[in-house]
């Protein structure tokens, strides 16, 4: 049995979205991050990052529990495990790979450093939220001229590099400054990987698990939030 820990964050549903496609027994643990479960000593064993999503297999390598965390580590680590949605070799497995990266370090990074300062940054930021929604426009200026060269991130099959991407995509139309119509290639996608069965069973759960951690953010004491953000007595002093 696989065990998931995580929440509603993007990075959880792509975990959540590649179990679903590969059909192993999993349940899904929910870590309240606005309560501080993360913080946990017993959660830091489990990721010294203390970040979700953590991914127990309890049939692991050799057949010995594993820990992962660390969401594109779990996809390649699932892809590997049942032999889906990443090419063992070749051309095709590096496009996937390269695909994923993009997703880990550019769609990922853009998109939350826009939201964080949209929604929890004092008055005085307008420069940050213009950059982190300028670099996002410019990430998905870059995703829909690949999906117009071909019908998936990695080529002509679905892989984890899409698995890792629709999570942070889903829901983002007029936040940029435009809506889909904009990018055609990535309505087209988007709508392709929706329709997946196990697409559509992920975001089903996520939307429910969304609304206990929305009322768990509203909830969240000040200094709570600080801690999670790494602001106020939380942030890091400058350096002597």
């Amino acid at each position: 049995m696989i065990r998931l820990l995580g929440m509603s964050s993007p990075n959880v549903q792509k975990v959540h979205l590649m179990l679903e496609e590969v059909g192993l027994p999993f349940t899904v643990e929910r870590i309240d991050v606005w309560k501080g479960e993360n913080f946990t000593p017993d959660f830091a064993a489990l990721n010294p990052n203390k970040k979700v999503p953590v991914l127990i297999d309890e049939d692991g390598p050799d057949g010995a529990p594993i820990t992962v965390f660390e969401s594109g580590a779990i996809l390649i680590y699932l892809a590997e495990k049942t032999g889906r949605f990443l090419a063992a070799r070749g051309a095709a497995r590096y496009a996937a790979l390269q695909w994923l990266a993009v997703q880990l370090s550019g769609v990922g990074p853009m998109f939350g450093q826009y939201t964080h300062f949209r929604m929890f940054a004092p008055p005085g930021n307008d420069y940050a939220e213009s950059r982190y929604r300028t670099q996002a426009a410019r990430v998905i200026e870059t995703l829909d001229a690949r999906l117009g060269q071909a019908a998936y991130l990695g080529g002509d099959a679905y892989s984890i590099a899409d698995i890792a991407t629709f999570p942070w995509m889903r829901n983002r139309s007029g936040k940029w400054g435009g809506n889909w119509d904009t990018y055609p290639n990535v309505r087209r996608w988007l709508t392709a990987v929706a329709d997946r069965p196990a697409a559509r069973r992920m975001m089903a759960e996520m939307d429910r698990i969304w609304t206990a951690d929305l009322q768990s953010m509203k909830a969240a004491p000040g200094v709570l939030v600080d801690e999670i953000l790494g602001r106020g007595d939380f942030a890091a002093p400058p350096r002597a």
